[in-house]
């Protein structure tokens, strides 16, 4: 799920950092906190200090934004609106098959997750572009990131990471992430 907060390292909490105009050393911890936390306040958002894709949608940060099974919010909902199905913003199941039909569909990896290349097919992201998607890609500066695979999400809630599936391609922003908190 493309969530960051406390705790969680790597090169997405860095750009986040840079975006939110504080230290960027790739480290998500009370500073960045705070500063999210100021800004979904002064940008009518949910106030809880976590940056998910609404947030990244909000900050013009569409690089980061990656829905799967478990992601809710208006970015879902445009989603879904884009995909052509019930747009009820919660990233179920259903949701996850009409993604799967749309990636084969347009020639990309059918792996359930919309990314920045899947989002950029959609009509219902227009500011996500090709020029999104070259900035999804790890730089040379955030190679030093470990990577960990995504965690399992089971409802709302986030658990231990698990191997294989769902694994993105390493030159993702996302498949740098470290530092994953688990229940």
């Amino acid at each position: 799920m493309s969530i960051l907060k406390r705790g969680l390292k790597g090169a997405p909490v860095k750009r986040l950092q840079e975006r939110l105009g504080i230290t960027a050393d790739g480290d998500f911890g009370p500073g960045t906190e705070k500063a999210v936390k100021d800004f979904q306040k002064a940008n009518g958002l949910a106030v809880d200090g976590i940056a998910g894709p609404d947030t990244f949608t909000a900050m013009g940060l569409y690089e980061l934004v990656l829905l799967r099974r478990g992601s809710r919010g208006d970015a879902v909902k445009r989603l879904q609106e884009g995909l052509g199905i019930g747009a009820d913003g919660i990233f179920g199941p259903g949701t996850e098959k009409a993604v799967k039909a749309f990636q084969e569909a347009n020639g990309l990896a059918a792996d359930g997750i919309a990314g920045p290349k899947t989002l950029a097919k959609l009509n219902s992201f227009e500011e996500v572009t090709e020029e999104t998607v070259k900035r999804a890609e790890v730089k040379p500066d955030e190679a030093h990131f470990e990577s960990e695979p995504l965690p399992e999400i089971k409802g709302a809630e986030v658990v231990e990471g698990s191997e294989g599936e769902d694994q993105l391609e390493e030159t993702s922003i996302w498949s740098k992430v470290t530092g994953w908190f688990k229940r």
